[in-house]
């Protein structure tokens, strides 16, 4: 390890006038170390990260080339873009009283508005809160009073749930549609000039689910937006001006965010934003835009493998996949079909993105890869302590980026000793490759999604034939894993098959459908400890025994 470790400073003179980031920022002694000895992560002390993805683009004489394309028709070059987030940002500070250092919340699918809104809170200084568009009210509320936000922009076809937020938040004031938003923007200036941040202030929250269900937000700066695209997409991707992208996550995940928005208008070149990325309508997308870089997750690789024949896919160059762990099977499959390599990544929202890859002549099938330039990483201990490569243990990473939570106390765990312990089991191999075990916390992550049991265990015990539910990951084939819930029903319950499908629809109306058990024990009881602790180490064990049994989800199994 000989990178060069700065702590946080304190930067230059903040440009918010809404000091609430900067007052939840954790204290200095829990940050993390930051590296910043390669020449592509220096960066000026006063950085508004769009005059980089933009405005660069537009004065150095570029700015006719495509940067949006989208199925409405939509063809917005790079001076398009700049004029569109130079009206909404004109708007933000003047009729919708934006200050720096405000957080605007947002919420809609991946369409042209989303970006351009994104883009102005970030260059009217504001702090911007991206939500997905499957999330209900309560999950919502929870994001809207952690980051005490006023104004949200959401899509018109999204109003419902964050109508209810508002109509129960103390903080949420306003709610402006695209289509409000749009009227506004028509008579607005397309000139604005960027607020003069640092580049030490912050512009994005990005809210991750705990195991607990509480959500957590990590906070980033200005120059992490630039430093993913100038440590990973510069060493690892190699993208050109000429590539197009195309993808699935949506662009609250700091996934979908790095690979649809900040790589490609990093180096000028253009993306593709469909708002439908199931694997049935990705690859007809493809077909039509003739991508060359796509964003997704194993299980739609997968997925796609028997359609291709069906569709012209032949414009992909480079394909990364990202979310979940990449099954060996996976990757040999996709090659088989397409002669292409996938490019494995692991990333975190802490992190902002991957910080474990391979370039394709690196790749070694089954592992994730190597730190990223600009990166280090290894296996610790139970105690912190270094292991030997062959071992497994917890993984640690340290780089430009790195994780801040808002005024949560779970930073304590996450940061150890300047490292970003990042709750994943790995192996490191002797030629520095790093190879996925398994989480260490009780996070199912399901074909990219990350769900937290203890919040599907919430919203079954709001049902009234539940008196008990304890909620963990199944392995899966196709998923990587499902949400498995064992329900302990009250006596008066008669156990159908049709108590199953009733409590699945309970539970994607409490919270986002993703979340929803895909399989359901009814059980006795549930192992717990002498104190009364739900031993959910019992109930992975159970749910791994009964996947290689060839349960098949969706099913009310009989009590025992």
């Amino acid at each position: 390890m000989t990178g060069s470790v700065v702590k946080l400073g304190t930067g230059t003179a903040s440009a918010h006038v809404d000091t609430f980031a900067a007052r939840g920022l954790p204290p200095a002694e829990l940050q993390p170390a930051f590296l910043f000895d390669r020449p592509e992560l220096a960066y000026p002390e006063r950085l508004n990260c769009v005059t980089e993805f933009v405005d660069r683009h537009v004065a150095e004489g570029r700015g006719g080339r495509t940067a949006i394309l989208a199925p409405d028709g939509t063809n917005w070059t790079y001076a398009g873009l700049a004029a569109e987030i130079n009206r909404i940002a004109n708007v933000l500070t003047g009729a919708l009283g934006l200050v720096p250092g405000n957080r605007v919340l947002l919420r809609a699918p991946n369409n042209p508005t989303m970006v351009a809104a994104y883009l102005a809170v970030i260059k009217a200084g504001g702090i911007v809160v991206a939500t997905m568009p499957l999330l209900r009210a309560r999950e919502l509320g929870q994001i809207v009073d952690k980051a005490e936000i006023a104004l949200a922009l959401c899509d018109d076809r999204l109003t419902d749930e964050l109508t209810k937020t508002a109509a129960g938040s103390r903080f949420l004031k306003r709610v402006v549609t695209f289509s409000e938003l749009k009227t506004l923007a028509a008579d607005a200036s397309a000139d604005f000039a960027p607020v003069d941040t640092a580049r030490d202030d912050v512009c994005l929250f990005g809210f991750t689910s705990g195991t607990t269900g509480e959500p957590k937000c990590t906070m980033h700066f200005h120059r992490d937006l630039l430093a993913i695209c100038d440590a990973y997409a510069l060493n690892v991707l190699k993208p050109g001006p000429d590539d197009r992208f195309i993808g699935s996550p949506p662009l609250a995940f700091t996934f979908g965010l790095g690979g649809l928005v900040l790589f490609p208008f990093r180096v000028g070149a253009s993306t593709v934003l469909v708002e439908k990325a199931s694997p049935g309508d990705l690859l007809p997308a493809i077909a039509t835009f003739k991508p060359t870089i796509c964003f997704t997750a194993p299980t739609a690789y997968r997925a796609m493998i028997p359609l291709l024949g069906d569709h012209d896919w032949r414009s992909l160059r480079k394909c990364v996949s990202a979310g979940e762990a990449l099954p060996k099977a996976t990757f040999d499959a996709w090659q088989a079909a397409t002669g292409l390599k996938l490019m494995d990544g692991i990333g975190a929202t802490e992190m902002l993105h991957i910080f474990i890859s391979a370039p394709e002549e690196a790749i070694r099938p089954g592992a994730t890869g190597r730190p990223v330039p600009g990166y280090e990483a290894k296996v610790i201990g139970a105690d912190g302590e270094d292991l030997p490569p062959g071992t497994p243990g917890r993984l640690a990473v340290r780089g430009p980026t790195g994780c801040r939570y808002l005024a949560d106390e779970r930073q304590r765990k996450y940061v150890v000793g300047g490292w970003n312990v990042t709750g994943d089991t790995y192996v490191q191999d002797e030629d520095g490759y790093f190879w996925y075990q398994a989480r260490n916390d009780d996070m199912i992550v399901s074909a990219g999604y990350n769900i937290a049991g203890p919040e599907v265990e919430a919203a079954l015990l709001a049902h009234p034939a539940v008196a008990e539910a304890g909620v963990v990951g199944q392995p899966d084939p196709e998923r990587g894993m499902i949400v498995k819930a064992y329900v302990v029903p009250k006596p008066e319950v008669t156990v159908t098959p049709a108590l199953v499908v009733e409590l699945q629809a309970f539970v994607k109306d409490e919270i986002a459908p993703y979340k929803y058990p895909r399989d359901i024990a009814f059980v006795p009881q549930l192992p717990r400890t002498e104190t009364g602790k739900l031993q959910r180490f019992a109930l992975r064990e159970r749910a791994a025994r009964e996947a290689g049994a060839g349960h098949s989800p969706d099913t009310a199994k009989a009590a025992e």
